[in-house]
């Protein structure tokens, strides 16, 4: 057995921190995409009335701003040391590294963006994958090396291992 394999929770052993957390997932995205679209909305109108008395100059950099907000958005929550978006915390789950390996900024950026990139080119796809991995990570979550878990029941586990 690998040192992967033993030093996460494991859903046989913490059924608590696994309980519901794909559902939950799918919640916190449609909630975090109810707020990235307000930033879009609020960014695109700030640029719209801009682009009025710049001549249309700022017109030209909202395809840019909006890129970089929304990356802001995910650096901010997924960065932070709550390590969750606000759909996420409002469902009681959180992104943990499950390599051993601190949450980084590469990886707070890389796993949205697979994210996103596995939701353009097939929905579906990392649902399947997460209903085949023993753990349910997404494909972004293999990517990366991380795992979603259950914040509330997370301090009892850990203290009962001895973590």
């Amino acid at each position: 057995m690998s040192t992967y394999d033993t030093a996460l929770p494991d859903p046989q052993s913490a059924p608590q921190l696994f309980d519901g957390v794909l559902s939950r997932r799918l919640i916190a995205f449609a909630i975090d995409f109810a707020l990235l679209a307000m930033i879009v909305a609020a960014v695109s109108l700030v640029g719209f009335v801009a682009g009025f008395f710049s001549f249309g100059v700022a017109w030209l950099f909202v395809p840019v701003v909006i890129p970089f907000a929304i990356v802001g958005y995910y650096s901010r929550t997924l960065g932070s040391a709550a390590r969750a978006t606000v759909g996420m915390s409002v469902m009681d789950i959180v992104l943990v590294p499950a390599r051993g390996y601190p949450l980084d900024g590469f990886k707070i950026l890389i796993h949205p963006l697979v994210f996103w990139i596995t939701v353009w080119v097939a929905w579906p796809v990392s649902l399947v994958v997460a209903l085949f991995t023993p753990r349910q990570q997404m494909v972004q979550d293999l990517v990366t090396g991380t795992l979603m878990l259950r914040r509330s029941p997370m301090a009892r586990h850990w203290a009962s291992v001895g973590a």
